[in-house]
């Protein structure tokens, strides 16, 4: 899943990158340029996998049903986020594929993912590199992580865990509800939303919410919003 890329050639290279791994499926969130003749010339062989990519306005959309979303970046971001090698997440992705759809997530060429786009996610992975220079291409970074992608799925599949996770819309959704609660009750300033559900985000994508989880906190926020309006009604 390629976010904001603002040179076609890497969008043809990523495609290649991943046909070269057994891999087809390539999502493109508001790239600058595309269809492009130089993406085509860059996919050299994997037209077919530029043919099917998909193409969104945003990030929300992209990963829209996915119940794993793991961020690519090369920075250190504090936000809290389980952090992962670039063979520890592929190992991950393969083995929550068995259950659900899962995303990598790569930024622009030039500034990678904004924190944001990144709290969208809920793993954070890396890609090891020399400790003097660690700014890899975009499509560098494709071939790396497909790669790994290539050799977990070879191997023989670990045991499913059976783990239920939420979607991406039932987590939005989940914490709609939480800020409204929050604003209603008087906790969170509505003119100043941004840093505590940031905080928020962090601690429940630690947590990985199951849907079960997710069921039960929707259900306990709904019984606070009946208990707020039956307290005013009650004034």
């Amino acid at each position: 899943m390629l976010v904001g890329t603002t040179h076609p050639g890497n969008i043809g290279a990523a495609a290649r990158a991943l046909k070269t791994m057994g891999l087809a499926r390539l999502v493109l969130v508001a790239p600058r340029t595309f269809p492009d003749p130089e993406a085509e010339a860059r996919a050299s062989g994997a037209a077919d996998v530029l043919a099917e990519a998909r193409v969104v306005p945003t990030l929300d959309q992209a990963l829209a049903g996915t119940t794993l979303a793991i961020a690519l970046s090369a920075r250190r971001r504090g936000l809290s986020l389980p952090e992962l090698d670039a063979r520890a997440a592929a190992d991950l992705a393969v083995t929550e594929a068995q259950h659900g759809e899962v995303a990598l997530v790569f930024g622009t060429e030039s500034v990678g993912l904004s924190n944001d786009e990144t709290l969208k996610c809920q793993r954070l992975a890396w890609i090891p590199t020399g400790a003097s220079y660690s700014s890899l291409n975009l499509a560098a970074a494709v071939q790396v992580v497909a790669y790994e992608l290539h050799m977990a799925a070879g191997a023989p599949p670990r045991p499913g865990t059976g783990f239920d996770a939420a979607s991406l819309e039932e987590v939005e959704a989940f914490f709609a509800h939480l800020e409204r609660n929050l604003v209603v009750s008087g906790f969170l300033d509505p003119a100043q939303p941004k840093r505590l559900m940031e905080r928020l985000r962090r601690l429940f994508g630690r947590a990985r919410l199951e849907r079960e989880e997710v069921n039960i906190l929707r259900g306990i926020l709904t019984a606070w919003d009946g208990f707020g309006a039956r307290k005013r009604r009650s004034r």
